[in-house]
């Protein structure tokens, strides 16, 4: 019997052990609460990153495509400007020739103009010789004598 009295004996816990239970309760409850709102909140946030890399890479497929269409732009900006500059070059060796033709042309028309102006001369003074030479005879006839 003296054992028993030496070890002390637990109180009952119904004394306030009701309040100790619903708080215990509401804490386990906070508790779920919490961890619900913190898979919610990691759950949006990973939707969150999802949708911000989803972004970036719409940003970069963009960015690619819109390279590639300035560098096939200026690819056949270049090709034209080529062409243009090839077709200027061929355009002026055409002009060149037509000048060279159109004088060429030039110097023989007036050549013929100069031939056919001294040919009406010629013809002119040849047919006024020949008008004097014909004049000529006229008179010397009428002087012969008659036989």
């Amino acid at each position: 019997p003296s054992a028993e009295l030496i070890k002390p004996k637990l109180a009952p816990i119904n004394e306030g052990g009701s309040e100790l239970l619903n708080k215990a309760t509401a804490a386990l409850d906070e508790k779920s609460k919490l961890e619900k709102s913190l898979k919610d909140l990691q759950m949006i946030q990973g939707d969150q990153k999802t949708d911000v890399n989803k972004d970036i890479v719409e940003l970069e497929n963009k960015v690619a495509a819109l390279k590639c269409q300035f560098e096939k732009t200026l690819n056949d900006s270049t090709a034209t400007q080529k062409f243009l500059e090839e077709n200027l070059v061929t355009t002026k060796h055409d002009l060149l020739k037509v000048q060279d033709q159109l004088s060429t042309a030039e110097k023989e028309l007036e050549k013929k103009f100069q031939q056919t102006a001294a040919y009406r001369n010629m013809k002119e003074i040849l047919t006024k010789k020949n008008e004097q030479i014909k004049d000529l005879r006229r008179r010397l006839s009428k002087y012969e004598p008659e036989d």
